[in-house]
């Protein structure tokens, strides 16, 4: 299959001995009930092969609707898949799955949800600080709070379950460079969007943050800063967009040619979404397309 010819958003790219996998939220079945997450692998970010199912919805599954955003990291010898899910009168949240090879299959790992109970929260990413504590990043979103927030919880260290309560890193409307809000039908007032977080380290150890919200243009990457390069810093929102129109739910990776990537859905339009992949580069410890 092609780029052009795979409807899916969020999509994330492991990549394991020589070959891409990707991973994402099937398009079709986003906004309802949705059953599982499928794989994509190949060689040259253009021609892959499946879709593979990774992870189906075992009988008796906690959540009966949503399956969103995938992410894959090796960690100590494991494959872990973050993903969200939601259901009927529950809260959406992330848990953790795992397998022993990147096609899986996954099962569930961590003891249910990793996000807080009573949260509303999705995107959860794995992270890792430079003393090996290993975190959560995930959304705390703004169907339930109006202004989303970024949130970080550490884990256990066999990432079975939280650790402590979770901190919150930066709200939605601090963009104040481009950040939109919205009107919406079931809340008053205006709502700023909350998506997709994703950790990157520069060279220099810079810690960056990509995440996406709605500016002029639809919907974005954007970047933030941590003043102490850890998770635990004060964060600081870039006024330039690493990508401004109508894409987002972004993270990057280091292809097989050794050059950086940043792969994101667009159009984020209903059943139009693709993978698209641009090369960025590292410059004045930022990035850009």
């Amino acid at each position: 299959m092609k780029n052009s010819e795979i409807n899916i958003r969020d999509p994330f790219v492991l990549v394991h001995e020589g070959r891409y996998y990707m991973y994402g939220t099937r398009a079709e079945t986003c906004w309802g009930e949705a059953t599982g997450f499928d794989c994509y692998v190949g060689t040259n970010l253009e021609d892959w092969e499946g879709p593979f199912e990774v992870f189906h919805k075992p009988e008796g599954f906690w959540a009966n609707k949503n399956c969103w955003a995938p992410e894959v990291h090796y960690y100590k010898g494991g494959f872990y898949m973050f993903a969200t899910f939601k259901g009927d009168g529950i809260f959406g949240g992330t848990q953790i799955l795992k397998a022993d090879n990147p096609l899986g299959p996954f099962v569930e790992h961590s003891q249910g949800k990793a996000t807080p109970e009573d949260w509303e929260c999705i995107d959860g990413t794995f992270y890792v600080s430079p003393e090996g504590k290993p975190y959560m990043v995930f959304v705390h979103e703004w169907v339930q709070i109006s202004d989303g927030t970024i949130c970080y919880v550490e884990l256990s260290e066999d990432l079975t379950h939280a650790v402590g309560e979770p901190v919150t890193m930066f709200a939605a409307s601090e963009a104040t460079g481009w950040v939109i809000g919205h009107e919406s039908k079931n809340r008053p007032g205006k709502h700023y969007v909350t998506d997709g977080p994703f950790m990157y380290r520069t060279k220099s150890g810079r810690l960056i943050l990509l995440w996406s919200s709605f500016g002029k243009e639809g919907y974005t990457e954007a970047l933030a800063y941590s003043d102490n390069n850890d998770i635990t810093g004060k964060w600081s929102q870039d006024d330039r967009l690493l990508f401004s129109k109508d894409g987002g739910h972004g993270m990057i990776f280091t292809g097989l040619n050794g050059k950086l990537y940043l792969t994101l859905h667009s159009p984020n339009k209903k059943l139009e979404e693709r993978p698209v992949f641009y090369e960025i580069r590292e410059e004045n410890d930022t990035l850009y397309v």
